[in-house]
């Protein structure tokens, strides 16, 4: 059958985790002591980066699938995404014995093309942006006779993903507030349905990123205006799906923005404090916790971690950002005469003080300086920024000029 269901209920959603035994993990819910402590609220932890492929997706395309004719599931399926939507999709499709095609635009990352293909699908790809993509795709359902997999505008779809409140309110009942990401509305539309179906009083704050704010914009209507690419890709959505923009109307009590600064943060600190890897979308959540800390103080708030499918390198980078703005890697700029043992001099004071030197670069020829005078680029690591302060202090009482890399008072 395909989306029929008029008006999404909590018995459509009760429906789907049934349907879901046995195939679909029923992901912990843990209490985050040390981030309750920095924010001030009893944080709940709800990590959808268990399923298999690594995202909540899977909830929603497994519903869609199952929810098919036989004579669609022989058909089979096709789903434009560049990222979990198409894991879900292809995974759950495979396992149905679903035919399964994805639609990707050009430019999508060859591990995300690869790792499709190795869950089973069939990956073409089409177009630049991936509106033209999706677009096509609706083309190609029509052409190949294929059901068309929206990734959030079905309320299949949003039943699917509603599936996590039930769990998650099953641990908790008692939360105050749930933090949901939004890109399309697809999560948030099935968690407002089944959460105020249970507790008519809990709060549903959805978390979208400044520069794709869909709902938001929607809510307030206000137009598109783009602003440049998003670490929170799995929410980049220009236009929320007509059908979760009505149930949003209705049950969403809030939507938070956070910019990208946030969003590296909040991936950071989850790995640090929660260890756990969390792409910029599912990061979200935390990020408008640490922004607006006054809304959830002494609050029992839930938070759901969507996805852990981040780009190694990306995360690589943002790791080593972050240890650079908390001081515990920095770059010393330091003017020195040029004198044998001079270098050796900072070498001694870094390392009397416990630094770590990572990286020296010497420089003569290309400076400012007087032809007697160098200076030197110096990579080091220390504990923390009172560590950093404390190598600094001892560099410039010995009569040294020591810059630093960051735009913070040293």
């Amino acid at each position: 059958m395909t989306d029929d269901i008029e008006k999404l209920t909590i018995n459509d959603i009760k429906k789907a985790a049934e349907a879901f035994e046995g195939a679909i993990k029923k992901t912990p819910t843990d209490y985050a002591i040390t981030l309750s402590k920095i924010t001030g609220a009893d944080v709940y932890i709800k990590s959808e980066t268990r399923q298999f492929t690594a995202s909540f997706k899977e909830r929603g395309a497994l519903n869609k699938l199952i929810n098919l004719t036989e004579e669609q599931k022989k058909n089979g399926v096709i789903a434009a995404s560049a990222g979990n939507h198409a894991q879900g999709v292809a995974y759950h499709g495979a396992r149905l014995g679903i035919p399964t095609t994805i639609a990707m635009p050009f430019g999508t990352p060859f591990v995300k093309i690869r790792n499709t293909e190795e869950l089973g699908a069939k990956v073409i790809q089409v177009g630049d942006r991936f509106d033209e993509t999706a677009e096509a795709a609706l083309e190609m359902s029509i052409e190949q006779n294929l059901t068309l997999v929206h990734p959030f505008d079905d309320h299949l779809v949003m039943a699917g993903q509603g599936t996590i409140a039930l769990e998650l309110l099953a641990d908790v009942p008692d939360l105050d507030i749930i933090l949901v990401p939004v890109g399309g509305g697809g999560l948030i539309s099935g968690i407002a349905t089944a959460s105020k179906t249970i507790n008519p009083d809990i709060k549903i704050i959805g978390v979208q990123s400044e520069r794709f704010p869909s709902l938001y914009r929607a809510l307030n209507d206000e137009e598109f205006i783009s602003q440049g690419s998003t670490l929170a890709e799995g929410i980049a959505v220009k236009t929320i799906g007509k059908k979760t923009l009505k149930i949003c109307r209705e049950l969403v009590d809030d939507i938070l923005l956070v910019n990208e600064d946030e969003i590296e943060k909040a991936i950071g600190i989850l790995l640090d404090i929660e260890k756990t890897v969390v792409e910029g979308a599912g990061a979200c959540p935390v990020a408008a916790l640490m922004r607006y800390p006054e809304k959830f103080k002494n609050k029992k708030v839930g938070i759901i971690l969507t996805g852990g499918n981040i780009d190694t390198r990306l995360l690589a980078s943002i790791l080593m950002r972050s240890l650079v703005r908390d001081g515990r890697i920095t770059r010393l700029r330091i003017e020195l005469p040029d004198i044998p043992g001079a270098l050796s001099i900072i070498s001694a004071i870094i390392g009397n003080k416990g630094g770590n030197i990572i990286d020296v670069s010497h420089h003569r020829l290309f400076t400012e300086l007087p032809a007697k005078e160098t200076y030197s680029n110096i990579t080091l690591e220390t504990r923390d920024a009172q560590h950093l302060q404390d190598i600094l202090d001892q560099l410039r009482e010995e009569g040294f000029e020591v810059s630093v890399n960051r735009n913070i008072d040293m």
